[in-house]
């Protein structure tokens, strides 16, 4: 039940973790979306050092600071995670939010969502690959309004559609985290 979860900040001791989910994530979410050789075994290990760099670097001033959120049960499993980074316009992208597979559907990741808009005093924007209809939805339900449309770019040269979702400075939904 997503009341037992506790949504906290996380930093480089939690670099694997993270890494290991956003890979797992990745090919559960993606597995019909994006090619086998760019979800296979060096996925992993990039996602790895990918978490490792993010989190031990050192971005200057608190403002320029990316900010982890971490979605935990009471034994202090992960459950979720999203990465909130500055951006030079002013706004802030959210860069990634990804729930545990097996346990989406369970609140978690519309949790960490509004723990996230709530706690950002600046515009929040997100991308999303187009036919990720699922994530798409779920974005929609949580407030976000499709501000552009754009490309990914992947391993390899591989290229999708993406759509560009937004929300003002505290934009949070009607619910609370």
């Amino acid at each position: 039940m997503a009341s037992e979860i506790t949504i906290r900040t996380g930093g480089a001791a939690d670099a694997a973790r993270v890494a290991a989910l956003h890979a797992q994530s990745w090919r559960t979410a993606y597995a019909d979306l994006l090619p086998a050789r760019v979800l296979g075994d060096g996925m992993a290990a990039e996602r790895r050092e990918l978490w490792q760099i993010r989190l031990e670097a050192d971005y200057g001033e608190p403002a320029d600071t990316p900010t982890l959120l971490l979605a935990e049960d009471q034994d202090g499993s992960l459950l979720g995670f999203c990465y909130l980074v500055p951006e030079p316009d002013g706004r802030v992208l959210l860069d990634n939010l990804h729930v545990r597979p097996g346990d989406t559907g369970r609140g978690i990741g519309g949790r960490l969502l509004r723990a996230a808009l709530a706690g950002c005093p600046a515009p929040v924007r997100l991308e999303v690959l187009r036919a990720n209809t699922r994530a798409v939805a779920f974005y929609e339900r949580e407030g976000g309004v499709r501000t552009a449309e754009g490309t990914a770019e992947f391993a390899g040269g591989v290229r999708l559609p993406e759509y560009e979702y937004s929300w003002p400075a505290g934009g949070v939904s009607g619910r609370t985290p």
